[in-house]
């Protein structure tokens, strides 16, 4: 693999200093898992209040800006719940590592949730088949549905990224170059 700018996963230990060595690529730690384990420090009664300061950051338009504002949030809400700013300390930048990238991608980004629901789909799918006859068998039905997978995202109004609003990121010359000159 070449030209890897992003790495989205969940914080797995010692992921971050793989991808980073193999990949020499940034690493984003998909957001929503991240709630969720913040989260579960707030307290029943906190969640919402920790919740709706903490999205304040993820609605930010710069990463410098998101940065200042995870500082602020995170200084409000040291006194009250210590260990939820410890992992929130921690984690900044992993969790806003997204927000260096164009902002029409970010939404895409932030988290593992599109690979997530590709995978719920492989599963799904290959539990009604139940047994295969041979390893052939479930290449071609998994190869089919991810290439299902990639023609939707290839034809969405809104798609996942198109080529041209990647090419200011890539490193190949090709990719760089306008879709005529190719």
């Amino acid at each position: 693999m070449r030209g890897v700018k992003l790495v989205v996963s969940d914080a797995h230990e010692g992921i971050k200093a793989a991808l980073t060595k193999v990949l020499c690529a940034s690493w984003q730690r998909c957001r929503v898992h991240f709630m969720r384990n913040v989260l579960a420090h707030a307290g029943k009664s906190g969640r919402r209040i920790a919740s709706a300061f903490i999205a304040t950051d993820f609605a930010q338009e710069t990463a410098e800006a998101a940065s200042s504002q995870w500082r602020t949030v995170a200084d409000q809400i040291r006194p009250k719940v210590p260990k939820l700013v410890a992992i929130m300390d921690e984690a900044e930048t992993d969790v806003l590592a997204y927000m260096t990238f164009p902002r029409e991608h970010r939404v895409q980004l932030h988290s593992t949730n599109p690979i997530e629901r590709v995978n719920g789909e492989i599963k799904r799918r290959t539990e009604v088949v139940g047994i295969f006859p041979n390893d052939d068998a479930i290449i071609r039905l998994v190869g089919a549905i991810l290439l299902e997978q990639n023609d939707e995202w290839a034809v969405q109004r809104s798609r996942y990224l198109t080529l041209e609003s990647v090419a200011p990121l890539s490193d190949d010359p090709l990719i760089s170059l306008p879709a005529a000159a190719r």
